[in-house]
């Protein structure tokens, strides 16, 4: 059996604690072994008249079982006064739950200034200012555990209580506020909601139901938050009947209201977008005012330029099931489960898929049709030419996605006219974790007088002359186009006969994207144990059509990280796609991903070995760092960087550390290669640090490697 937990050597104040849940609080914790303060004025539910029977009684209970108890009879609003019981009873003060309060519970309407000013300064005057005076003894001992008393009438509202839910909800922000200011003295700050069977709710709640709220149940969950085992800190707790659970205040999307920055907001804007502003599909819970401060940060950045007329942008609301069904539609096999099943650990998204969405915004629009003068263009006449794709960080497979794209150029390639678009992806943070290039060839549409080149242009490079290093072949399927078009490419050349004639072809052609979809896994098979993970570009040149039914093979050649590729149609011996080209990523992260799973080992393998090289120097710096690296935002490994004795350890070291620094793996990779600013991820909660926050200015000088740490 597991050791009970105890509070031995803790004194604890519970206010409010002569009867329901302050009481159940006072029993429990004394029945584990701390000295308890109960304090109680002894007056009623409305706050009038006073009494010492009710503390006196839950002290006697106490110490009837053995326990330590001594009573307090003085106001919350006289906060020091109860401070001073516990420090002259006990020389200490380590645990303080705001529990106290009183009901005036009247119709908005009727509330007089009396109802309101008893309620306030009974539940938050009372709180902050016994709380208050506990603060310079938890600073002084570097321990403090403090519980605030809300409701679900604050946290939600309830007719007839204004001024109690206007109190409630001010202990939210005040806990919210002595988390973040305690943190560093080892203070915690917690808040419970709880239902239970008491004074204040005896006459208002059904007999049978008021049964089930015993205090009883609730008093463990708070216990906990007051336990030193316990590491939340400004957390909101629900609890009854037995029942816990953790609220959040989340935020949606939202929607950004003007196109640029200088321009005005009009009323009507504001209502155009009020689905997108209140649509809480895609909610999150912000852990920081940095972290919202930086997502502002991201919506400047977004208006900063404004849209123009050759700019979209679209929100995709990208799901599993959408990714299943790209990888289903490009010939993936069962044995590639990570890629067919979302509950599989390593579950993620085949490169080519984060192509779509930018295809499908473009064909949803007409900033391509517009961008080739004086013409008036069809779709029929369209093709897609080149493909660009880079993978900055691997996007989630469920949430949303913003894709914006804009003209980088149009050419006069005399048969036709060639649009270049430039498509920058970004996630729910205003992280971009993607930019793709879509080359487009619309037949016909040349000779308008415009340039044949562009510097814009990311060019295609010509395959290797040697005999192919790795061929794989795989067979397309007759419905292949009518499955892939489910992904998002509703182009009708490719299913529809009619349409098909139009372009030229004797039936509809397989989507070039389709093609690519295949030839990119063929070499991810091939040089990447079909790890997604490991891809970090491509550039392909699609040269040929293919048909559904026909043969695949693809062709590779490895120059380092770099695998050139060409596909060919075996039944026409076509080139499909050509000049083509997979970048993986570097090759010491394709060893470090491969023994662990996590690309910043590598980054920590590098300083290792500069601290060893030169130690004298690491010394310098006198701190311990420790670092938490987390995937998909739980945790995935430990470094400790013990800059004291000159020593870089994979795991937890054994002393206490000076500053806990926590990361996503993917943001810590992109930092050491100085894609990602400290400043910026530390605004955008991407970097989160504990402790002496200073002592990071001193890593810069020592981590300064071959990338940017």
């Amino acid at each position: 059996m597991a050791q009970l937990l105890n509070f031995q050597g803790r004194v604890a104040v519970v206010t409010g604690a002569g009867a329901g849940l302050g009481r159940a609080y006072a029993l429990l914790l004394a029945e584990r072994g701390a000295k308890v303060v109960v304090n109680d004025l002894g007056g009623a539910r409305d706050g009038g008249g006073k009494s010492s029977q009710a503390a006196d009684k839950v002290v006697q209970e106490i110490r009837s079982k053995n326990g330590t108890a001594v009573a307090d009879y003085n106001s919350v609003e006289d906060g020091h006064k109860i401070v001073e019981t516990a420090v002259s009873a006990f020389g200490r003060i380590d645990i303080l739950i705001n529990n106290a309060g009183i009901l005036r519970d009247k119709s908005f309407a009727r509330i007089s200034d009396q109802d309101w000013d008893l309620v306030h300064a009974v539940h938050l005057r009372g709180a902050f200012k016994t709380t208050q005076a506990a603060w310079p003894h938890f600073k002084k001992q570097g321990y403090g555990r403090i519980v605030m008393t809300a409701s679900n009438s604050g946290l939600l509202g309830n007719f007839g209580q204004a001024n109690y839910s206007a109190a409630k909800m001010g202990l939210v922000g005040l806990s919210n506020t002595l988390a973040i200011e305690g943190a560093k003295g080892n203070i915690h700050c917690n808040v419970i909601v709880p239902t239970a069977a008491s004074r204040l709710t005896e006459d208002i709640l059904p007999p049978e139901f008021f049964a089930e709220l015993k205090p009883e149940l609730i008093a463990p969950v708070v216990a906990w938050l007051c336990h030193e085992d316990n590491t939340d800190n400004g957390a909101i707790i629900e609890s009854a009947a037995g029942w816990a659970g953790k609220s959040y205040i989340v935020t949606s999307q939202g929607s950004v209201l003007r196109k640029r920055i200088g321009d005005a907001v009009s009323i009507e804007d504001v209502r155009d977008r009020w689905t997108d502003v209140t649509d809480m599909s895609t909610a999150k819970y912000r852990e920081s005012i940095q972290e919202a401060s930086g997502e502002l940060l991201n919506v400047l950045e977004a208006v900063r330029d404004g849209p123009k007329e050759d700019e979209i942008s679209k929100t995709f609301q990208i799901t599993d099931k959408d990714v299943i069904l790209y990888a289903l539609a490009v010939g993936t096999p069962i044995s590639d489960l990570h890629l067919l099943y979302e509950s599989h650990e390593n579950f993620c998204a085949l490169p080519a898929f984060w192509i779509n969405t930018g295809l499908v915004a473009l064909m949803e629009s007409d900033i391509i049709l517009k961008a080739i003068p004086g013409e008036d263009i069809s779709l029929a006449n369209l093709l897609h030419g080149e493909q660009y794709l880079e993978i900055f960080e691997q996007p989630a497979t469920n949430g949303p996605l913003e894709v914006r794209c804009k003209v980088a150029d149009v050419l006069d390639k005399g048969s036709g006219a060639v649009v270049i678009v430039d498509v920058e992806s970004y996630d729910q943070n205003g992280t971009k974790v993607a930019f793709s290039q879509i080359t487009s060839f619309f037949v016909g549409a040349g000779n308008f007088g415009g340039r044949r080149t562009s510097p814009r242009a990311i060019n295609a490079v010509e395959v290797p002359k040697r005999k192919p290093d790795a061929t794989i072949r795989q067979m397309t399927n007759p419905q292949q186009a009518a499955v892939y078009r489910l992904t998002g490419d509703l182009n009708p050349l490719h299913i529809d006969p009619d349409f098909a004639a139009i372009g030229g072809f004797a039936k509809p052609p397989l989507h070039g994207l389709c093609s690519l979809g295949f030839a990119v896994r063929h070499v991810l098979r091939q040089y990447a144990n079909s790890d997604p993970r490991l891809f970090k570009a491509l550039k392909v040149r699609f040269t040929k059509p293919v048909f559904p039914g026909e043969t695949l093979q693809t062709d590779m050649w490895q120059e380092g990280s770099r695998i050139h590729f060409q596909t060919k149609c075996v039944e026409s011996n076509n080139v499909v796609i050509g000049s083509a080209y997979v970048d993986m990523v570097d090759n010491m992260r394709i060893r470090q991903t491969s023994a662990s799973g996590l690309g910043s080992a590598a980054i920590f393998d590098q300083i290792k070995q500069r601290v060893d090289a030169d130690p004298a120097t690491a010394k310098k710096v006198n701190a311990v760092f420790l670092y938490i690296i987390t995937k998909g935002g739980k945790e995935a490994g430990k470094w400790t960087l013990d800059l004291k004795q000159g020593k870089v350890i994979a795991g937890e070291g054994q002393g206490k550390a000076d500053c806990i620094i926590t990361m996503e793996d993917s943001d810590m990779v992109e930092m050491a290669q100085g894609k990602l600013n400290p400043q910026a991820a530390f605004m955008k909660g991407k970097l989160k640090v504990k402790g002496n926050v200073m002592l990071t200015q001193k890593l810069k000088g020592l981590l300064t490697l071959e990338s940017k740490l």
